[in-house]
């Protein structure tokens, strides 16, 4: 008798202990202000609408409790251009549901975007999370502009074809927004980024490959990256970004960004085994077998920020 009573209360207090972990777990992105994802160049927010440039991250993100948006910008143009675009969705999404403020996520030249808008509409922002952008800019940006000189005919070459793909992706995505393949070239290039930096430089390391200042105008800043190029032998972009490595020499790099480019903010973490598409879980989530799912560490970046009362 003693013994069914002792297990009935074990049984008990199992599963209350059960109900308190779902309970927590339905409710740990929960963040007070909405997530906006912004993708990077070449981006979208979804291709016809069944899959996500984020890939799979947007549904682990609102499974905790997070209301997330993932807007679209050009997926080709200037960091000024695409900050001026998603203001004008954010202030939107602030007039047809209330929100106040916005935890915004870039990846790649998502990351100058989301700058951009804190740095002129901070009542808009509650913090900024970089992830594998090149806020000193890029060396394959670089090297484009050495290879093929601003004005010269495979200059122009380039610029039509990577015109043309925008386009194609922008009509795949239901979007309208102006493409400008020499916009986004300058935008992230060393030169481009420190005027950039001159005029935006919340959150921007003062030291070499150090960390910038955490709060800036009240608006908390993080970073993250990845130092991992060829991941995934099934994964037909690695060769893309290896190649585009090749441009870095022994500088640590996600294949399109340096290890300490990526810096801003709080560095958080910059040496995950990511390469750039890694970083927003493409293609098709495929990434190195020991590797962090970037999901997960979205994720618990949500809720770092749900912690700190954003």
């Amino acid at each position: 008798m003693l013994r069914t009573t002792a297990l009935r209360l074990a049984g008990a207090v199992l599963l209350l202990c059960l109900s308190f972990s779902a309970l927590a777990q339905s409710n740990y992105t929960q963040t007070k202000y909405p997530i906006v994802l912004v993708h990077g160049l070449l981006g979208f927010d979804s291709l016809g609408g069944v899959y996500d440039y984020f890939y799979g991250i947007p549904s682990e993100l609102s499974s905790g409790g997070a209301k997330v948006f993932t807007p679209q910008v050009s997926a080709s143009n200037s960091s000024t251009l695409r900050g001026e675009q998603l203001i004008t969705q954010l202030d939107n999404l602030r007039a047809v549901y209330g929100y106040k403020k916005f935890n915004l996520i870039g990846h790649s030249h998502g990351g100058p975007t989301i700058r951009y808008v804190a740095s002129v509409r901070p009542d808009l922002v509650a913090s900024v999370t970089s992830l594998g952008a090149p806020h000193t800019g890029s060396k394959v940006a670089d090297g484009v502009n050495t290879l093929a000189p601003p004005g010269t005919l495979q200059n122009k070459l380039a610029a039509g074809f990577i015109n043309a793909l925008s386009t194609f992706i922008a009509l795949l995505s239901s979007d309208g927004h102006p493409q400008d393949s020499l916009a986004a070239l300058s935008s992230l290039t060393t030169a481009g980024s420190t005027q950039f930096n001159a005029l935006h430089p919340e959150g921007m390391p003062t030291t070499a490959c150090g960390q910038g200042a955490a709060v800036v105008n009240g608006i908390r800043y993080y970073s993250l990256g990845g130092t991992s190029v060829l991941t995934n032998i099934f994964d037909v972009s690695d060769a893309l970004l290896g190649a585009g490595s090749l441009f870095f020499g022994s500088e640590a790099n996600d294949g399109l960004v340096g290890r300490c480019s990526s810096h801003l903010g709080v560095v958080l973490r910059d040496d995950y085994g990511w390469n750039h598409l890694d970083e927003v879980n493409q293609v098709l989530g495929l990434r190195g077998l020991f590797s962090s799912s970037p999901a997960s560490v979205l994720r618990t970046q949500a809720n770092r920020l749900k912690l700190a009362g954003l």
